[in-house]
């Protein structure tokens, strides 16, 4: 008998993702293409729930995580179940980082090397669980981005821990200050990834992209020259008309499936606790920089939630409008503003009932109604 017994996926019952076991393989997919595979709080113990029993499960030497569809490998947080409940609850949030660190670790720790299938863009969140992975397989029509200083939060979710140590100082910086898209090609030359296969047809059936040395992908594995990889590459209007299945353009994932499909053989053809330590060790620098930051980060995201940029941030983006960052801006800078409290600090009194702790900005007492003095600036 064995307290760590292999398990069937379904016995599990999950909802929020799949998770299926396939010969050597395991597959965890996301399962929430509404909105682009962003993970919601039951999504992250499920996530985590699988990814342990990958780990422990002898019958299984690798792990393909990856999301629904072709739009969206993950998206990130729900930034709706964030605006809904986080902002109205921040102590909440704290716990949220619990569950979140929870899956972050349940993937760095698998004793199974993990592999991301990027199969459409991996944005905030969803670029840190892919850098939690050990490799990265990416559609030629997917990107790369980071989103937290446009929708007021902070990627130390993995983010500011790794991309320092995956890309460099620099690029690490312009991908976290500025939020830009990075495209595949561009995503694999500075390191993200391991691997870009095409994954865009033409109306005439075939991929639009083609390489030279006969080559069908792309890899950091690949040894022969690499001067002029390309014969022809498909376009960004291409990749948009297939993304969108028009004009005959579409997406197809079998090569990338193919290209993932030979990586897990070829771990299957390795000792498995050779393997096991060795991502151990690898891991050196990924751990460090997590364990020393991630404590913190969960507790400055926590108290960040009680105040106005994440506010701002997430309804602009439930609301389709785009976020008031130069009124934000204005806030701070007025001597009488506040750019931390939606109504202005709470600092009026009511002269008729007594109530204190009346935001700055409220000319009328929310608990009797009374005038409220304007305060005078000093």
């Amino acid at each position: 008998m064995s307290h760590f017994e292999q398990r069937d996926p379904d016995s599990f019952g999950f909802q929020e993702i799949e998770y299926r076991k396939e010969g050597w393989v395991a597959h965890i997919t996301i399962n929430r293409p509404h909105n682009f595979n962003a993970y919601s709080t039951p999504a992250l113990c499920e996530l985590a729930k699988a990814f342990q029993d990958a780990s422990w499960d002898d019958r299984i030497a690798a792990v393909v995580f990856s999301g629904s569809g072709h739009r969206a490998f993950c998206t990130g947080g729900d930034v709706k179940e964030y605006q809904a409940l986080y902002t109205q609850k921040p102590r909440d949030y704290w716990k949220y980082m619990c569950r979140f660190k929870e899956y972050i670790e349940a993937i760095t720790n698998c004793a199974k090397p993990v592999i991301a299938r990027l199969n459409g863009m991996a944005v905030g969140g969803g670029n840190e669980s892919q850098l939690a992975c050990d490799l990265g397989v990416m559609g030629e029509h997917a990107f790369i981005a980071q989103v937290g200083t446009s929708v007021g939060s902070v990627a130390c979710g993995g983010s500011t821990q790794w991309l320092p140590i995956t890309v460099g100082d620099r690029k690490a910086r312009g991908l976290l200050f500025l939020n830009q898209r990075y495209p595949a090609f561009t995503s694999f030359s500075m390191g993200l990834v391991n691997a870009v296969v095409p994954t865009v047809k033409g109306p005439d059936g075939d991929f639009v992209t083609r390489f030279t040395n006969d080559r069908t992908y792309l890899a950091d594995w690949n040894t022969d020259p690499w001067d002029n990889p390309f014969e022809c590459r498909a376009t960004p209007e291409d990749i948009k008309k297939a993304t969108k299945d028009k004009d005959g353009y579409s997406i197809d994932l079998s090569l990338m499936d193919e290209v993932i499909a030979d990586l897990c053989d070829q771990l299957v053809h390795k000792f498995f606790e050779c393997t096991r330590y060795t991502k151990t060790q690898v891991n050196f620098w990924k751990d460090l920089a997590w364990h020393s930051t991630v404590g913190h980060a969960r507790d400055w995201l926590a108290t960040h939630y009680t105040s106005l940029e994440p506010y701002e941030g997430m309804t602009a983006f439930v609301e389709k409008r785009k976020a008031d960052y130069v009124g934000m801006r204005e806030r701070a800078s007025d001597p009488a503003g506040s750019s931390e409290f939606l109504w202005g600090p709470y600092s009026k009194q009511c002269p008729e009932c007594g109530a204190k702790g009346m935001p700055s900005q409220f000319e009328h007492c929310g608990k009797c109604g009374a005038v409220l003095a304007a305060l005078i600036s000093t």
